[in-house]
């Protein structure tokens, strides 16, 4: 029981974690909380859905999808979020705003390009379940969790071993000295757009995958509980991002296998990041830049 509740978390927390993911890139950079992150959730599901529906491969579903909903993160910043944080004197809250003003567009747009109802992946693993001895596996975790490893792995080696990663930790330390050091910040910032992005819409296509399922309302949730996330990880901290995913993808899960809550399972992510902030107020990993 433990350890298949365990899966379940992890699973669960790997998803939390990708999509909390684009956020933190993005809020390292630019210090802006950026909503639109979850409409990229439900645009990478349905671009991933529509791509899949023609081809029928799902790795190209994948990729193109991640790339589409990449590239337009980076227009959202050139054409939104630059012209207003060039403006003197703004106030922090107006790009948030306009985050959610872009955010509550893109589900309009789901809904009503592809219509209100909703889309099934249908895609056959040929099993439904695997079974070792008293675990069951269905094959769709299996997917998820190696295809997270594989793009936080990938994360990891562009933010570490490549001067473009080298470029974003720089601009997320200090923009303006990284510029006079002749660092490339526009670079930094649309690599933020770029991985964050593509990584909610690969989270999107991995929900869609699990529950067979999507429709334009499927970023609600993640919207609020990817604030949750990226604050109880230590805001800009990519490291803290996939631990306190998995840590809430954690705690729901054996909160609710065992019982032990009487709240709904999405409230459990604020309750569990307003008991860790009054211990530990700078999140779980407070180095904003750390990667």
């Amino acid at each position: 029981m433990f350890l298949q509740q365990l899966l379940n978390g992890i699973m669960i927390g790997s998803v939390y974690a990708l999509t909390a993911m684009g956020a933190t890139l993005i809020y390292g950079i630019l210090r802006i909380l950026d909503i639109a992150n979850a409409g990229a959730y439900v645009g990478g599901a349905y671009f991933g859905w529509f791509i899949y529906y023609k081809t029928g491969n799902l790795f190209l579903a994948f990729v193109l999808s991640m790339i589409i909903t990449g590239l337009i993160g980076v227009m959202l910043h050139r054409f939104i979020y630059a012209p207003i944080l060039r403006k003197p004197r703004i106030l922090p809250i107006v790009p948030l705003v306009a985050s959610v003003g872009v955010f509550t567009l893109t589900g309009d747009l789901a809904r009503l390009i592809a219509g209100p109802g909703t889309k099934a992946y249908n895609i056959d693993f040929g099993v439904d379940v695997i079974n070792i001895g008293r675990l069951t596996v269905v094959p769709a975790w299996i997917l998820i969790i190696v295809l997270t490893t594989i793009l936080f792995t990938v994360l990891w080696l562009i933010l570490n071993r490549t001067r473009l990663g080298l470029a974003w930790r720089a601009t997320a330390e200090d923009a303006d000295i990284a510029q006079a050091m002749g660092i490339n910040t526009n670079s930094a910032m649309a690599l933020s757009y770029i991985l964050g992005y593509g990584f909610a819409a690969a989270a999107g296509i991995m929900v869609g995958i699990l529950y067979n399922s999507i429709t334009p309302a499927l970023g609600e949730v993640p919207s609020y509980k990817m604030l949750s996330i990226i604050v109880l990880g230590g805001l800009g901290s990519p490291v803290g991002t996939v631990i306190a995913g998995l840590f809430i993808g954690l705690v729901e899960t054996m909160l609710a296998a065992y019982n032990l809550t009487f709240i709904p399972k999405d409230s459990v992510a604020f309750i569990v990041l307003i008991l860790v902030l009054l211990i530990k107020p700078s999140g779980l990993i407070s180095k904003s830049n750390k990667a």
